[in-house]
């Protein structure tokens, strides 16, 4: 994993929002954007040693909006508010607004971890949230 990876991804997601029908304009957008910008910078400043890539996965449908930046690296991020840094706490701030949360869980093949957002679409994107759509990158 490279810094460009950050520049990369979040390009990615904008193209992938702008397919399920959310318009890159909005301040939903902008949280989901900045969200996956700092989650992958974390994964490239403390993973890429023991991890050479990341895969992020964006699902759509119920009504939620849910990220998830999977590594190698077996270490996971504290998420009590006193131990996040600022990165963390502004992916937990912003979720939160959302009516959603961050998350972290051992990685299902059981190497690595996968960090986790999830949001809850706003209402007046309901059309959007209702769709199903998933995207891995």
């Amino acid at each position: 994993m490279v810094p460009e990876a950050v520049r990369q991804t979040r390009r990615d997601t904008a193209m992938a929002l702008t397919e399920y029908g959310l318009r890159p304009d909005t301040a939903f957008a902008g949280a989901v954007l900045l969200v996956v910008s700092e989650l992958v910078a974390n994964a490239v400043r403390h993973a890429a040693e023991q991890s050479p890539t990341a895969d992020v996965t964006i699902a759509v449908g119920a009504g939620q909006l849910v990220i998830g930046v999977a590594d190698q690296d077996p270490r996971l991020p504290r998420l009590s508010p006193e131990a996040m840094g600022e990165g963390l706490r502004t992916v937990s701030d912003l979720a939160a607004a959302y009516g959603g949360a961050l998350g972290v869980e051992p990685a299902a093949h059981g190497c690595g971890k996968v960090v986790l957002v999830r949001f809850q679409v706003p209402d007046e994107l309901s059309s959007y949230g209702r769709r199903v759509a998933s995207r891995v990158f």
